[in-house]
């Protein structure tokens, strides 16, 4: 049996390979980075000959930097960007279009077409998704509608579609010889195409997209083996046994695998997911219903996600519009200069507000100015804007789940900032949690694929891997939580209704 368990995580900017041991602790990591490729405004690609490429050569690094062959490694987890679109041929094994990334908007037109008088939540009951230029479905149309010839080869049965996993899934497994044509229940989920109750593709969806059924994955547990490492691999005869959608993979990776068990990634934006169990709770507050994880012939475990559009970007934005950091740490140094914010409330709603609120037509406001304002004040307003946001998100958790939050495990860049994470368990008033491994997504990934061969034996041993690195507990009175957050509600609606004819 080998020692280690190697996840790949094929991200929006990067590929990565992490080696991990028993403990959960890392080994060695190989990463590079892929071209980000905007033909027009708004289209966002990627090469997934790239992409699988690049997976291939750190897949390299990382055995190479622990002086480790395939015979050390148990398993393979595969994690990834959820919703980018591939679509490729089954005979040569060539992408017909470039990836379609998850952040592309080109499909707004194909939205609108199936929205029609019914509206954007069409589907919403059976799949738990509104119609969105967001998820892979419309992606897969538009390429069908747009690339010379590719509708009669996919007709024809000549064209496979895969979100990121299954792309490098069927490679690694052989592709055109023998590749293994499956995804996890996770990704499939973010499609627009799957029935959550059933986990199955539904034919009358997949119709109203003009998408044929010929193309679509086998839709697997996130925990099982699905195929074995080609013979011309470095892992030739390593079995991939692990697939997660990179912010469910994030939520297994912190070990919150119970009800009412959630987490919160800190990044560019924000996701946070809230475990509902085997209960799939349909929201009614502007939350996604996805799937959690499925462990082998378990039963399916459900989500509620709230993702925000900007948080980590405020800062930098701080840095490279306002000027007023040089780097993105110094904010909490800035931050620290004033002991509250003095009045001010800052709302960043850059491109409108997302979860809970869905208002495109909002803008960002900075509201509560005198002249006793300073820079310091308005660090500080930016920094709790993050957690204002992720308290109207976990409010609509409770509202749709009826489940009390009883600690938020964190994750992300921005977990790095103590001032942050005070302030976020004082406005949602209960602790906040770092785990010591931060690279919690290629961890969850790992730890599918452990399950599944027995290197590790149950979620209770994963659990007693889990290792508190920092708590932060509520020091803020109730009173004065509640006047905050009516406060941040109030500068919340200055922000709306901005966006009208004349206002671009």
């Amino acid at each position: 049996m080998g020692d280690y368990i190697l996840a790949i995580d094929q991200g929006t900017t990067s590929s990565r390979a992490i080696v991990f041991d028993k403990k959960g602790s890392i080994v060695s990591v190989g990463q590079k980075e892929h071209e980000q490729i905007f033909p027009r405004p708004g289209w966002v690609e990627h090469d997934a000959v790239e992409i699988w490429r690049n997976v291939q050569e750190v897949i390299g690094l990382a055995l190479s930097r622990a002086d480790l062959t395939r015979h050390h490694i148990e398993a393979v987890g595969i994690t990834n960007q959820r919703e980018t679109a591939v679509v490729w041929d089954r005979r040569t094994g060539e992408p017909v279009y470039h990836a379609i990334v998850w952040q592309d908007t080109r499909t707004q037109a194909i939205v609108d077409r199936l929205a029609g008088d019914e509206g954007v939540d069409r589907y919403a009951s059976i799949v738990g998704l509104p119609l969105a230029t967001y998820f892979a479905g419309t992606k897969i149309a538009w390429i069908l509608d747009n690339v010379d010839g590719a509708r009669e080869r996919a007709e024809a049965g000549d064209l496979l579609f895969g979100t990121t996993d299954t792309w490098v899934l069927w490679n690694l497994t052989g592709g055109t010889d023998g590749g293994v044509h499956v995804t996890d229940v996770t990704n499939a989920s973010r499609t627009l195409f799957m029935d959550l109750e059933t986990l199955e593709w539904r034919d009358d969806i997949l119709a109203d997209f003009g998408v044929p059924r010929s193309m679509m994955p086998e839709i697997r547990s996130s925990s099982e083996v699905y195929g074995y490492a080609e013979d011309s691999s470095l892992l030739r005869e390593t079995p991939i046994a692990g697939i997660l959608g990179d912010q469910q993979a994030a939520t297994f990776g912190q070990a919150a695998f119970a009800k009412g068990e959630s987490k919160n990634t800190y990044g560019t934006g924000n996701f946070l997911i809230f475990n509902t169990g085997d209960e799939i709770v349909r929201s009614e507050n502007g939350l996604l219903t996805t799937v959690g994880y499925k462990l082998g012939d378990q039963p399916a475990q459900y989500a509620l996600e709230g993702s925000i559009a900007v948080t980590g970007s405020l800062i930098q934005w701080l840095r490279d519009q306002l000027g007023i950091i040089s780097s993105a740490p110094e904010v909490e140094e800035l931050a620290r200069g004033t002991e509250d914010n003095g009045g001010v409330y800052f709302v960043p709603a850059f491109s409108g507000l997302y979860a809970p609120y869905w208002r495109p037509d909002a803008r960002g406001a900075i509201v509560g100015l005198t002249r006793y304002a300073n820079k310091h004040h308005i660090a500080r307003a930016a920094l709790e804007a993050v957690a204002f946001q992720t308290r109207d998100v976990l409010d609509a958790v409770n509202a749709d789940a009826g489940v009390e939050l009883s600690e938020l495990r964190v994750d992300g860049g921005m977990v790095a900032n103590d001032t942050l994470m005070q302030f976020q368990a004082d406005v949602i008033g209960v602790p906040v949690v770092r785990p010591v491994v931060a690279e919690t997504t290629a961890l969850g990934a790992a730890y599918a694929a452990g399950l599944a061969v027995g290197f590790w034996s149950s979620l209770e041993e994963v659990q007693d891997n889990w290792q508190e690195d920092s708590r932060w507990e509520p020091a803020m009175a109730e009173d004065e939580r509640e006047r905050q957050v009516r406060l941040w509600r109030k500068a919340v609606t200055k922000s709306m209704d901005w966006v009208d004819d004349d206002v671009k």
